[in-house]
């Protein structure tokens, strides 16, 4: 069963590390972290390639294990969970945005945004999945196979992906990483108007520092320490 939403913090990170062993015996990707971020907040994770901040983001989506720290989603620890805790956490929680879309080939972009409806039993899974491609600008691409689809639309379906069950997190990793700076600009006004109607909680990771300054809040990460954290603008929620 999903946490209760805490209404005032939705992300508690406390010394989180993460190690892992290579060649030369271990190597350290974060070290020591702590945050919290403001339910309905939206917040920036910047640093060079290698800095660990997409390292930084899988973990706060339970989809790797710190070799120290917390997380607290909404009040659940869930490094406390096992892995179908997370599992289900993610499922009833989360939003995930990716560089690369992740979509499934051999589904149709209508069955790609279905899928996390139908995983969780929804019985309006399609009706609820043509709206949210129609809110997206796909509504005539439904039965459309991502690899007829442009990078852009297929960007546009992992959104509708994401924001289809309403959860109260969205992460995303790099979003426009794939796509030209006209196709990025427009699926990024996008995920931030979704983010604005669902008023939900929103942490990306970006090398771009112009659209980090769309968010409220951004946190500079450097050889896998946080360096910086910035308040740029109150919540307007």
């Amino acid at each position: 069963m999903p946490a209760p939403i805490n209404a005032e913090v939705a992300i508690e990170v406390s010394h989180l590390s993460k190690r892992v062993a290579d060649a030369a015996g271990e190597l350290t990707i974060l070290k020591d972290v702590n945050f919290t971020v403001q339910a309905g907040g939206t917040l920036a994770i910047v640093g060079a390639s290698g800095s660990g901040k997409s390292t930084l983001l899988g973990l706060l989506a339970g989809l790797d294990t710190p070799s120290e720290g917390t997380v607290l989603l909404n009040g659940a620890d869930i490094y406390a969970l096992d892995e179908d805790g997370r599992a289900s956490l993610r499922k009833e929680q989360l939003g995930f945005v990716f560089q690369s879309f992740q979509l499934l080939a051999h589904l149709t972009a209508l069955e790609n945004v279905m899928l996390p409806l139908e995983l969780r039993g929804d019985r309006d899974a399609r009706a609820r999945a043509a709206a949210m491609l129609e809110r997206v600008g796909l509504k005539a691409r439904l039965g459309h196979y991502p690899k007829y689809m442009s990078g852009g639309e297929q960007q546009r379906v992992a959104l509708a992906r994401a924001f289809v069950s309403e959860p109260p997190l969205l992460f995303a990793d790099e979003p426009t990483g794939s796509l030209d700076a006209a196709t990025g600009d427009a699926v990024i006004e996008l995920m931030f108007a979704l983010n604005r109607e669902r008023g939900s909680t929103l942490v990306l990771v970006t090398h771009d520092t112009a659209i980090a300054a769309l968010c409220e809040r951004t946190i500079t990460i450097a050889a896998g320490r946080l360096v910086n954290d910035q308040q740029l603008r109150v919540s307007a929620g």
